[in-house]
């Protein structure tokens, strides 16, 4: 009687589960996935779309101007982007997430950190580093010819939209902001700086490859705090608001506020995603250091950690069940 009170069990849970799992909605419109200018933003969305794949959707993976791609969400004619690093400030993306034009649908789960970085044998020729306040002194070490008053400072891409020579100019540091071309522009005066020996001051964020490959080093900035940035009264600089570090964490998805009328089950998915730093940063090596195609690096992750995504995807679909 157990072996038959137990086996009625269990086909209790089985079609307890069938009925919670998500209705897939419209298999046959194609869900389309933003792919940024960053590789672990293009390596986020394709096992995004893999996971996608398996539960049985189609994905469309679309080229994103960031100078409209928060508008392009809001309006369904993007549904999905994987990472969007709001300690970047993104103004338009909290201003059509605010006005409830797309929904955030959580953390990644990276434990992202932006900072103003420099390699370590930068901290022989600038004494006192890792403190910020040193920089006062040594700026001219960072100019075109190493013997000016005011040093280079490399930013983000424009198009980012990063604070990172906000805080620069909040801290009242006697350098000009020059803002890198792209990721890869970045990569290149790492390489070249490396190469010459020569001092190099940039913004920059982890997960990368390139913060263990060059061993960058973080500047110890004032403490981050709700207060520097509204009120220009506190930290070191009274003038300016934004005179601290950038806050840690904060990478979320977001997807067009229709997405999960359409796509129930990809809208759980989704919403369940996740990929750790310890995931990502070993494939952003992959394609950026020996050659790998970011699809075919995420192809490869997805193969092998099936034991890490898959549950996402049955849960939402039912799919696996007996």
């Amino acid at each position: 009687m157990k072996v038959k009170a137990f086996a009625a069990a269990l086909a209790a849970l089985a079609v307890s589960g069938a009925v919670e799992a998500a209705d897939m909605g419209d298999v046959e419109t194609p869900i389309r996935l933003s792919l940024n200018n960053w590789t672990g933003q293009r390596l986020s969305t394709y096992i995004a779309g893999g996971m996608l794949a398996e539960a049985g959707y189609k994905v469309e993976y679309v080229e994103a101007d960031l100078n409209a791609l928060y508008e392009q969400i809001a309006t369904g004619e993007v549904h999905a982007m994987m990472e969007i690093w709001t300690t970047s400030d993104p103004e338009d993306y909290f201003s059509v997430r605010d006005a409830g034009r797309v929904e955030e649908l959580g953390d990644l789960g990276l434990d992202a950190r932006n900072g103003v970085v420099y390699p370590p044998y930068v901290a022989q020729m600038c004494p006192g580093l890792p403190d910020w306040e040193a920089l006062r002194d040594c700026a001219g070490i960072f100019s075109a010819d190493g013997n000016g008053t005011r040093g280079r400072y490399l930013a983000y891409p424009e198009s980012w939209g990063s604070p990172g020579a906000d805080r620069i100019r909040a801290l009242d540091l006697p350098f000009d902001v020059v803002a890198a071309e792209s990721e890869a522009a970045m990569i290149e005066e790492f390489q070249q700086a490396y190469k010459d020996k020569r001092p190099v001051i940039a913004t920059f964020w982890a997960p990368h490859w390139a913060m263990s490959s060059y061993a960058l080093q973080f500047v110890r900035l004032p403490k981050p705090e709700p207060a520097c940035y509204s009120d220009p009264s506190w930290g070191p600089n009274p003038k300016a608001a934004g005179d601290c570090d950038f806050a840690r964490g904060g990478v979320v998805k977001a997807s067009w506020s229709g997405f999960k009328e359409r796509w129930p089950a990809a809208h759980e998915i989704l919403r369940n995603y996740e990929l750790s730093i310890w995931d990502q940063q070993p494939l952003i090596g992959l394609v950026d250091v020996r050659g790998e195609t970011v699809q075919g690096a995420a192809r490869g992750w997805l193969a092998v950690n099936r034991a890490k995504w898959m549950p996402a995807v049955e849960e939402a679909t039912g799919k696996g069940r007996s």
